[in-house]
Formats: structure tokens, sequence, C-alpha cells
């Protein structure tokens, strides 16, 4: 879901997040897929953004349970003791549980995000059990592989989740338009070269710096576009098969070529 987030406004964007999401149609087990620090932009200002008193945590959470889906949405926390912000993209099941972290491995240097921003030192992985039919391959639970913005132009990080298992790869993203082709050949690329579904949501408009395009977009493991937005606020909605990525796998077995631990 991309929207134009008003810079260091988390209730307005909170607003903005459930008035889009009232004219989707949402499903028991959906994935909703919110930008990177979707409650303020990506400012580094951490002494205003960082989620101190868990506002954010907590609408993500209500956000979860009220539609009874999966959420996954950024946010900037600060821990005790330390001066540095963590970029995370925090995972809500249907119930409201936090059930998974995941803090950005590649601060964005251009940007000056490493002078504010902490890096994150882990991939992670995290299950998505759609609760759907039993029978039905493409409602199998999937692991999922969180990612955020400049961390698209890391293969080696997504490499390493779909060694782990991941079959979807969830990425979250404040990309400038200035580099909007670079979003879209590289989500297509990371989809290809991993045989994974790759779900992208980038934000929209302006704020007091940049400008952005949008462009969020659903990837099969084939490489091909499942669907795309421009560059208006929206919702793309999209069914995630894994049974054709688990299919596709097995019928062109790239995978197992893989020799991350061979090479120097």
């Amino acid at each position: 879901m991309q929207l134009d987030i008003a810079w260091e406004q988390p209730r307005e964007n909170f607003a903005h997040v459930e008035r889009l999401l009232d004219g989707a149609e949402v499903g028991a087990g959906d994935l909703v897929l919110l930008p990177e620090m979707f409650a303020t932009g990506f400012s580094l200002h951490t002494e205003t953004t960082a989620d101190r008193d868990g506002a954010t945590l907590a609408f993500l959470q209500r956000l979860a349970e009220r539609l009874g889906c999966w959420v996954q949405g950024g946010r900037t926390v600060v821990e005790a003791g330390r001066t540095k912000a963590d970029n995370r993209m925090s995972i809500v099941s249907p119930t409201g549980v936090l059930t998974s972290e995941y803090t950005k491995v590649h601060p964005f240097s251009f940007g000056r995000e490493p002078e504010r921003f902490a890096g994150g030192t882990r991939v992670e992985t995290w299950v998505w059990d759609t609760a759907g039919d039993s029978t039905n391959p493409a409602a199998d639970p999937a692991m999922v592989c969180p990612a955020i913005c400049y961390d698209l132009r890391f293969p080696e990080l997504f490499r390493i989740g779909a060694v782990r298992g991941a079959e979807v790869f969830a990425l979250g993203a404040c990309w400038p338009a200035a580099r909007q082709a670079h979003w879209r050949a590289l989500t297509i690329a990371r989809a290809i070269e991993n045989q994974g579904v790759v779900l992208a949501v980038n934000r929209t408009g302006d704020d007091p710096h940049l400008h952005y395009a949008g462009g969020s977009i659903a990837v099969d493991a084939t490489g091909t576009v499942l669907g795309e937005l421009g560059p208006e606020p929206g919702v793309l909605s999209v069914a995630v098969d894994v049974g054709a990525v688990r299919q596709w796998r097995e019928t062109f077995p790239a995978l197992q070529d893989v020799k991350l631990r061979e090479i120097r």
C-alpha cells in the first residue's frame, strides 16, 4: 500500500493508511505491506520520529487485529542506552502479536542515513500463515524475508534469505523518483535470481527534500510482473501462489547450484 507520507506526522499517516485500506478487500490471513518509515517519512530527525511511546507499533497491532491479517510496516526505533536509531520493519500477526522485526542492514550512505541510524547485522525470515485452505497449495504457509529500500541494491541479502528457505521477499521503501528505473529493474532481478516472489512497496508524493514516484510492484518467481502501481497513492492487491514458487524451483533448480560458502 503506497501513500503520500505526511512529513513527521504519525497520526495523519495512520489515518491515511486506514482510509486507503477502507477501499480495499483485505481477507483473513492476507499480508498488508507498508513502506519504510510509513508513519514519518524518511527523516533523520530521530529525536522526533522515534517510536518511543510505541504508538506506531500499537497502530500496526490494531490494524492487524481489526482486519484479521498480517501487517509489515516500517518504523524508527531507539533502544535504551543507544544514540543511534534502528530503521526497522515490524511484522504483526492477525492476533496483534509482534512476530518478527528486521533492522535495515544497509543504511543509505548517499542519503546520510548512517549519521543517525545503525545498520542491522541479521537477515530475518518469518512464516506467513495465510490461514487458508490447507488443501490449496497457493494458501500454504510461506517463508518471508523482509527488506528495506537500499537493501534492494545488495543481492547477497536476498540470496541468504533464499538459501534459508525464503519464498517471498517483502520490501518497504522510500525510493526517490530520480532512480525509479533502478527500482523496477532491481525488484525484477531479485525475483528472477532467487526464484521467489518479490513484493515491493514504495511511497509516493514529496518530502522536504525529495520526490517519490510510487511504482509499487509485485513480481513472481519467474520474473513476471503480477501487478504494478503508478505514482498516485493506492493499494495493489495480488494473489501469491506459494505452490507455484515451489514448482518453479523444482522444475528449474538453480538455487541448488548456489556456492556462497565455496567462493571467496
